[in-house]
């Protein structure tokens, strides 16, 4: 090869590096399936008091793609330092201002209705049940498969892990 089919080479690899990547930040990317066994421990952040807009790059001049509920759980993925890549419930990725998340944890029903019981057991009482997409504050460390949670209103007591998103 001449160096100047090198450079003409090196040129078009670094175009469609560029183009590759600014076409895949221009639209909500749906993340693949990944196999649980593979990946290290998942760390889940709750969107904080007030909603939050997700971009599709991690600049307040990137294309804003939509906005997250307060309280709203949300897979961390990536930390920079004033971004966080995240991924929500229903699967899509983008990124948040890191000062959009706080310290509290908040979990998701994804399942069509749940049944939150008064103890860690499935023969308790039935506080209240929880339909898909209800946001629930998780008040301590799950129990054999149950999490203790609170409902905004205030009702509280146990929801099976298996049944919400964002734990």
């Amino acid at each position: 090869m001449t160096i100047r089919m090198m450079k003409n080479a090196a040129t078009m690899v670094a175009a469609f590096c560029f183009f590759s990547a600014t076409s895949e930040a221009q639209t909500p990317v749906k993340a693949p399936p990944s196999s649980p066994a593979s990946m290290p421990a998942t760390q889940f952040a709750s969107i904080g008091e007030r909603p939050a807009i997700v971009f599709d790059a991690p600049s307040a001049k990137a294309h804003k793609t939509f906005i997250l509920s307060p309280r709203q759980p949300a897979e961390v993925l990536v930390k920079l330092d004033k971004w966080v890549k995240i991924r929500t419930a229903d699967n899509t990725i983008g990124w948040v201002e890191s000062g959009a998340l706080d310290n509290s944890q908040h979990t998701q029903i994804h399942v069509n209705m749940a049944d939150i019981r008064a103890m860690p057991n499935p023969s308790s009482a039935l506080v209240f049940e929880a339909q898909r997409a209800v946001i629930l504050e998780v008040t301590g460390t799950a129990v054999e498969g149950w999490l203790p949670v609170r409902h905004r209103d205030g009702q509280a007591g146990f929801v099976r892990k298996n049944q919400v998103w964002g734990e």
